[in-house]
């Protein structure tokens, strides 16, 4: 897949317990991108976050959340991303999604010379 520079920002904002289908809802997501052939996916899991609800999730020791916050960052055209987030949104019942500009410096892997020009 080619960028010109122009790409977008998918980020989904989820508890890592959801679930789905009988795994977690972030594994699920990061499939789903992959079968859609999206450029790309990473799964970040946050240290400390509130949602929606305003209940804090941390990991300190006193505090110990078994819910931390997980970050689902996807990044491809603004279209296909669309088109990926239609077909999850009635899964994702908590959470939120943003989808922002992002600009492409360089997408490859590691057999390409010259970021594949």
């Amino acid at each position: 897949m080619t960028f010109l520079e122009k790409g977008y920002l998918l980020r989904i904002l989820i508890g890592e317990n959801i679930r789905h289908k009988g795994k977690p809802l972030y594994e699920w997501l990061v499939v789903k991108a992959r079968e859609y052939g999206l450029a790309g996916a990473t799964v970040v899991k946050g240290i400390m976050g509130f949602g929606a609800n305003s209940r804090i999730h941390t990991s300190k020791i006193m505090r110990l959340s078994e819910d931390l916050p997980v970050i689902i960052e996807i990044v491809d055209t603004k279209e296909n991303l669309e088109k990926f987030l239609r077909h999850v949104d009635d899964v994702i019942e908590v959470g939120l999604a943003t989808l922002e500009k992002a600009d492409v410096r360089f997408y490859r892997h590691k057999g390409e010379k010259n970021g594949g020009q």
